[in-house]
């Protein structure tokens, strides 16, 4: 049977990770991977996680099934995480929230709720967008339609061209938007931005699906919220993927949440209803560890102001390597072509690197990106800045 069945191809992130492995140059850099790391290479375990983990361990009595929606006191944190404080009540009142594996468990979840309702809605992804967004949404039967987002000559958001794109969706398409630090090109929409696509979500009748997996590693917890906050204050309806692998470090337990907001909260308790029998045909319950660090953390006042200063440092960590990568850029290319670096948010940024020039990279430097030449600025260590910085002038040559 299994001799019917094509070869599969190479994950385009995994793969590079893998040829990084079989590369034994010292000077090697991974910059391909997701991950965030510290100065020597490592991806730690944040202390909030640690002492977390020991409250669990003298207090959690059983390991008994939790439940289709998973842990309920850190479903109700990641609603509070999200929509914060100062929303509008009447907002939450209508908007639930079950726990998932990781984000990417989330994005198929809520994916196939909306192909349960609307058969034949499309969903509209960002190009360039996650690469994992365009095979889940397609592996759940939806049609896939791409809006403009990323300008190749200023290496910025092209809010024109992704509103203007956009007016032409309707009542039955999905809008699916990156929360914070756009992935993979780190380049962010204002909140001027995000209050047009509130109202031409109002004005056209597309639902907004909004995938935040990295609050709180751009501008801040609140500012990183801030267009989801104006979209779930000005919608009907929406749906929300989020992860806790970055914000948490908690990669490896594939702790994520799904949230629907609902133009009623009887519309949303249905949404929830469907959501549970479709995790009970998939995996049934998620896996919980990572789920309860999350809620000790977030319900306890000294782990919260524990966590949000690890997360500081590592965001102000991030916009210094930024700082620092451009302006030796600068010194080695004698021009400010890759000013924007510094401008963007979060882990990655899009170089523009022809596949050519990633090839070069990778062969002549032990540089590994991705085949689209995203970098991850959080694998960097500042010791590794001026040898990037050299490497990437080399390959650019006048091209700039």
């Amino acid at each position: 049977m299994f001799n019917l069945l094509a070869q599969a191809g190479q994950d385009p992130i995994l793969s590079v990770t893998t040829a990084f492995g079989e590369d034994f140059r010292p000077t090697k850099l991974d910059l391909g991977v997701g991950l965030y790391r510290d100065e020597h290479g490592k991806t730690p375990i944040m202390a909030a996680v640690r002492q977390a983990q020991i409250q669990q361990s003298q207090s959690q009595s059983s390991k008994a099934y939790m439940g289709l929606a998973g842990n309920a006191s850190f479903n109700q944190s990641m609603m509070q995480l999200l929509l914060g404080d100062s929303i509008n009540s009447q907002v939450s009142e209508r908007t639930i929230a079950i726990q998932t594996p990781g984000a990417s468990g989330a994005l198929r979840l809520l994916a196939e709720l909306l192909k349960l309702a609307k058969p034949h809605c499309r969903i509209w992804l960002s190009n360039p967008s996650y690469v994992n967004h365009q095979p889940i949404m397609q592996a759940a039967g939806l049609a896939v339609m791409f809006y403009p987002y990323f300008n190749e000559d200023s290496k910025q958001a092209d809010s024109e061209a992704m509103l203007k794109a956009l007016s032409k969706a309707g009542p039955d398409d999905i809008v699916l938007l990156h929360g914070c630090c756009h992935n993979p090109t780190g380049a962010d929409l204002s909140l001027s931005d995000w209050h047009k696509l509130a109202a031409l979500a109002n004005e056209r009748g597309f639902m907004p699906f909004v995938d935040i997996a990295y609050q709180g590693f751009g501008r801040g917890l609140a500012e990183d919220a801030a267009g989801l906050r104006i979209l779930a204050e000005s919608v009907e309806q929406m749906v929300i993927a989020t992860s806790c692998s970055k914000s948490f470090g908690l990669y490896r337990e594939r702790t994520g949440a799904a949230l629907v907001v609902g133009k009623t909260l009887d519309q949303a308790n249905r949404a929830k209803g469907q959501l549970l029998q479709l995790a009970r045909a998939s995996y049934s319950m998620p896996p919980d560890h990572g789920a309860a660090l999350v809620s000790t953390i977030l319900t306890d006042s000294a782990l919260t102001r524990l966590w949000q200063d690890e997360l500081t440092l590592m965001r102000t960590r991030l916009h210094h390597l930024r700082r620092s990568l451009s302006q030796s850029l600068r010194e080695h290319c004698g021009t400010g072509y890759f000013d924007f670096i510094a401008s963007h948010q979060g882990m990655f940024s899009a170089t523009g690197f022809s596949p050519l020039q990633v090839g070069r990279l990778r062969d002549e430097f032990g540089i590994y990106t991705l085949p689209d030449g995203r970098i991850n600025i959080a694998g960097l260590a500042e010791q590794q800045i001026d040898y990037l910085a050299s490497a990437m002038s080399t390959v650019c040559g006048s091209a700039m």
